[in-house]
């Protein structure tokens, strides 16, 4: 079954790119476009889409905001957010609302498309090593909400669970952690998935803002 893909964007000759380079692929179909958040959320009630494409700087409705509520639904589609600037602060704060990813807006046909099917395998598309880069620049900047609560929630974690999340916060691979810690790489993966469930993140770019969030790991240091 082809992936089914939503563009969210206020500029038209962008998302006529967009769906030019997804409809020569086989396994990809464009089902749904918006112009703005609003738009996007209405299309959404009454489309099946796998994978949201999503602007941030929009009219009516940003696509943080837009992402945010998506998100919030059951089920929701995976999001892809896309920005014209890299390490742009909008993308740090998609990422916070449940975004999958960020890419740039001129980013090479092949890894979009890539990104798009890695996205809908349900993998983070940005490496935990460049979100820490986002992160470093951006985390002083923005306050979180709900601290304390996130804080509890670390407390669920093994000691061994709670090592292997600062790793994956320092943008280690399993491969790169197992090494570390002395383990085998399905150990590693099985404490990843332990993480992800005990804290109720959808994936390891959530792992690494969750882990800014509550100080585990510094911006621009090591482990607390």
């Amino acid at each position: 079954m082809a992936i089914r893909v939503m563009l969210v964007d206020d500029q038209v000759l962008l998302r006529t790119g967009f769906r030019m380079v997804l409809a020569a692929q086989p396994d990809m179909e464009v089902v749904a476009e918006a112009g703005d958040g609003v738009e996007a959320l209405e299309v959404l009630r009454g489309t099946a889409v796998d994978v949201v494409l999503m602007d941030v700087r929009m009219p009516k409705l940003d696509g943080v905001e837009t992402t945010r509520r998506i998100c919030m639904d059951e089920n929701p589609p995976k999001v892809l957010i896309l920005t014209t600037f890299d390490l742009d602060e909008y993308a740090f704060s998609g990422l916070k609302a449940g975004a999958s990813g960020f890419m740039l807006k001129d980013v090479p046909p092949g890894e979009l498309l890539g990104a798009i099917r890695a996205v809908h395998s349900g993998d983070a598309v940005v490496a935990p090593s460049t979100t820490r880069r986002l992160l470093d620049r951006f985390a002083p900047m923005l306050p979180s909400s709900g601290k304390e609560p996130q804080l509890a929630e670390l407390g669920r974690l093994t000691e061994r669970e709670r090592e292997v999340m600062i790793l994956v916060a320092h943008g280690l691979s399993n491969g790169e952690i197992a090494a570390r810690l002395v383990l085998s790489e399905a150990t590693v993966k099985t404490h990843v998935g332990r993480i992800l469930t005990k804290l109720n993140l959808r994936d390891r770019v959530q792992v690494v803002v969750l882990a800014y969030e509550t100080g585990l790991v510094r911006a621009g240091g090591g482990a607390a």
